[in-house]
């Protein structure tokens, strides 16, 4: 999942289809600088291929990432290569420090798969924030809102590369399953064709509610942003260990 040829193309392909990493970044900022205006340094957890980080540099004085794909990881360095990144699991990861602000888009936060790892996660997260650091997580569609068996297709083209996307997206109970199709064309490689399949969590919004007050956020949902999924904003509490 995520392997090299999708590492390759993520971020471009995803701005051609009108991702737009640079708005996101500084909507994602005000979000934060509104509840804490001193927020200084931020980790990007499922960074991926560092579409965002390569914009909150402009935003933060301290700017890290972590990716559990290592080809993703290795796109990443090398558009950054002076912020650390870390190869890592969302779930279990220690850096041994805290930083004013985290963030986990694009859905990163559906590749847990049971509530016992959502609250894990965001405990984790909690462990690595300061106090009155704030956490935007961007959730994967919630169980009441998935389509079942939605197609998306696209085709999209940047300097000498034409790139196609198709996929469609099915649920078995409270999992989708996301099978996409790429076909990636360029003067240098000639025609190529790959397939990922990518499988998420599908929780309810009160289920991510219930996880973010477990791990000791004051937290509130904002509808209708980063492309219909919304955001969850968590604060950490003071006083914690």
């Amino acid at each position: 999942m995520y392997g090299r040829d999708v590492a390759e193309i993520h971020d471009e392909l995803n701005g051609s289809r009108g991702k737009d990493y640079r708005s996101e970044t500084e909507y994602i900022t005000k979000v934060i600088r509104g509840r804490n205006p001193r927020a200084r340094s931020l980790l990007d957890v499922g960074c991926g291929a560092g579409g965002h980080l390569g914009y909150f540099v402009e935003y933060f004085d301290q700017v890290e990432g972590l990716e559990l794909s290592g080809d993703m990881l290795a796109v990443a360095r090398a558009k950054l290569p002076n912020s650390p990144l870390h190869q890592g699991d969302m779930r279990a990861f220690d850096l041994g420090r805290r930083f004013d602000a985290i963030v986990s888009l694009f859905g990163s936060i559906g590749h847990t798969w049971d509530d016992d790892e959502l609250r894990g996660t965001l405990n984790c997260f909690a462990r690595h924030l300061a106090d009155g650091g704030v956490v935007v997580v961007e959730p994967w569609w919630f169980l009441e809102k998935f389509i079942n068996g939605y197609v998306s297709a696209d085709v999209a083209k940047s300097g000498a590369r034409t790139m196609a996307r198709v996929s469609r997206s099915v649920r078995s109970g409270d999992v989708s399953t996301m099978d996409v199709h790429f076909v990636v064309a360029d003067d240098q490689t000639g025609v190529r064709h790959f397939a990922e399949t990518y499988k998420h969590k599908l929780f309810s919004r009160d289920q991510y509610e219930s996880a973010f007050v477990t791990a000791g956020f004051d937290v509130e949902y904002v509808e209708e942003v980063q492309g219909g999924r919304g955001i969850f904003v968590g604060v950490a509490g003071k006083g914690r260990s």
